[in-house]
């Protein structure tokens, strides 16, 4: 199928690469891309096959050197033969082929960005062609990995909308890389015009590559130290997590798995010395409890290795505002940043478990289009992306929702808090399971239940792993009720909240029939009015002129531990000045519905009648007897 290329918008461009036109990756692509694993191998081959690779060589140029009856070392038998030209004519021959291999895969990859996709062509033999259309980009990723960030390299990853949808550019400088993903969010948000200071970075540069060269090693190594992706951020607005806190939370929840464990291995040994002492075979139990000691071993450093990798991948975690939208940064040596645009989260989900809960530790995992395919979605790497806050103390988790949901009205905070994570507590607006059906639930029942508002619809679920999920309306998939023969004769019924493939579930169970239909028919009305009201598709598109400074995000502040509850966190204030650009006053929101009664809608408007034809009787209304 033939398309017609997309015109290339140049205006407002902030950075000499988003004009329209192919561009190449880094000339350093092809090693970080499993070149350096080949020379690592054949070095490997090499140094273990000399003999054989020597021998064979020798008797292909020279039969009668009589190769095969030396004895000693190839490279002494090499440096007696006068040899030594020879065999570092052939390594040079051997570097300048694989170069010129990689120049060749280097030139066949190359990337462009116009007005309405993101697109990278790749591949000499099987070539293929990746397009992400900027108004589907769910967010950008950008990764520094530890071998290529010493040199200032990084990888960018366009995230698209679908099922292995995402395009990727890697390798580029690191200074690059930052000015292209400006670029995409500012052309996928529908501004016209690049906001001020982005202007300068479309300067051709004057300086020679190795100097440039070696800045990005510098900044390489200063973003190791210092951290990265700091600079368009102010530094109050910027949520850190301890170290020691992060590994704290990490090792309570191995901890407890290693005692489990631990306690069943434990008994299972004493069973089997207890019967070697009975049957009277002392050795064949000792050897039996070595072997089984031997086995546990590579488990213990198993465990050792995974902890480290997840406390690793959490390390230096920060979580900051930008114009374009939320920026979680984390990593200790490989280091990824993402941006989520603002409207791109689907689900939000407050968690503590019964470990944590002595203190006061929380995490919030989300609902995103990854654009991964299915299986790459279940790796831990691509679940570290649904992580916005691997754990914090309610401060953080008030700040973090302030950042991710700044659209949420004052009148969902005691919704969240009060009723929702901490609740039940006296007047409880959730509507809950019936006693009658406690046993799906034994433990929860009493917490197990929902909330709607005009913003979201609330999932309030657990006792031991306390839960609290949160599905903005104007991002809702759809809710959908299933109700068996035990759910009919105990007059309850289930429901399901749909939305994007994630962590996030919104299973809900033995409900009331009448809230049932409350939920379903609360959520069609509200999902309309919150869909019509939503302008985070092109969140940019209003921006004047680039001459006008752009707005300022709005910084959750943060709440000081120990503030009462009823003092409201930022994520429940209207924002006052418009976010992301929008110059528009949003909508005010209309008093909030007392607690335990349904929230009020209002009536959609009725449909214009159609005209009455002339001379036309009325049509007759027949009764079925129902």
């Amino acid at each position: 199928m033939s398309t017609q290329p997309p015109i290339p918008s140049k205006v407002g461009a902030s950075s000499s690469l988003a004009d329209g036109e192919w561009h190449r990756m880094h000339p350093l692509t092809p090693l970080f891309k499993g070149g350096l694993a080949l020379i690592v191998i054949g070095g490997f081959v090499i140094a273990n096959l000399r003999e054989r690779l020597i021998g064979w060589v020798v008797d292909l140029f020279e039969p009668d050197a009589h190769y095969d009856q030396y004895g000693g070392d190839p490279v002494d038998w090499v440096l007696s033969n006068n040899l030594a030209i020879v065999a570092l004519l052939s390594v040079l021959g051997v570097v300048v082929v694989l170069i010129a291999v990689f120049w060749v895969i280097w030139r066949f990859q190359q990337f462009r960005i116009t007005g309405d996709h993101v697109e990278v062509r790749k591949g000499i033999v099987f070539r293929s062609h990746r397009r992400a259309p900027l108004d589907r980009v769910q967010g950008v990723n950008l990764t520094r990995p530890f071998p290529a960030r010493i040199i200032g390299l990084a990888k960018l990853e366009v995230v698209g909308a679908g099922n292995d949808a995402n395009v990727e550019l890697d390798y580029l400088a690191t200074s690059t890389a930052e000015a292209v993903r400006a670029d995409i969010l500012r052309l996928a948000s529908g501004a016209r015009a690049a906001r001020q200071g982005e202007a300068s970075a479309s300067a051709p540069s004057s300086v020679s590559a190795r100097a440039q060269l070696r800045g990005e090693v510098n900044n390489g190594v200063t973003g190791m130290i210092n951290g990265v992706d700091l600079a368009d951020v102010a530094p109050h607005s910027v949520v850190r997590i301890p170290t020691g806190r992060l590994i704290g939370a990490e090792l309570i929840g191995t901890l407890a798995w290693v005692i489990f464990f631990g306690l069943i291995f434990l008994i299972s040994m004493g069973g089997v010395l207890i019967g070697t002492v009975l049957d009277g075979d002392p050795l064949g139990g000792a050897l039996t409890i070595g072997f089984s000691l031997g086995i546990g071993v590579p488990m213990v450093l198993a465990i050792v290795g995974i902890t480290w990798a997840r406390i690793s991948k959490s390390l230096r975690y920060s979580i900051a505002p930008t114009p374009d939208g939320v920026r979680i940064t984390y990593g200790l040596l490989t280091t990824v940043t993402e941006t989520l645009p603002p409207g791109r989260i689907f689900a939000v989900e407050v968690s503590q478990s019964l470990l944590w809960r002595p203190f006061g530790w929380w995490t919030i995992k989300i609902n995103r289009m990854g654009g991964k395919s299915a299986a790459q979605q279940q790796s831990g790497s691509a679940q570290q992306f649904n992580i916005v806050l691997p754990v914090g103390k309610r401060a953080d988790v008030e700040r973090v929702l302030g950042l991710i949901l700044p659209d949420a009205p004052a009148s969902d905070i005691p919704l969240v808090w009060e009723h929702g994570i901490l609740g039940p507590v006296a007047g409880d607006p959730y509507r809950t399971m019936p006693g009658r059906a406690w046993w799906r639930r034994p433990v929860s029942w009493k917490r197990h239940g929902y909330a709607l508002t005009e913003f979201g619809l609330l999932l309030r679920r657990g006792t031991i792993w306390r839960k609290l999920a949160i599905f903005p309306l104007a991002r809702l998939q759809g809710v959908s009720l299933s109700q068996g023969p035990i759910d009919r004769a105990q007059r309850v019924s289930g429901a399901q909240v749909h939305s994007v493939q994630g962590p996030i579930t919104g299973t809900l169970s033995g409900l009331e029939r009448a809230d049932a239909l409350e939920l379903i028919n609360g959520v069609s009305r509200a999902a309309v009015l919150a869909a019509a009201r939503d302008q985070t598709h092109r969140w940019g598109e209003h921006v004047q002129t680039a001459a006008a400074p752009p707005p300022a995000y709005p910084a959750a502040p943060a709440q000081p531990v120990g503030a009462p509850v009823s003092a409201p966190p930022a994520y429940g204030v209207p924002p006052a000045p418009p976010a992301y650009g929008v110059p528009t006053a949003p909508p005010a929101y209309p008093a909030p519905p007392a607690y335990g009664a349904p929230p009020a809608y209002p009536a959609p408007p009725a449909p214009a009648a159609p005209p009455a034809p002339a001379a036309v009787p009325p049509p007759t209304t027949e009764s079925n007897g129902e």
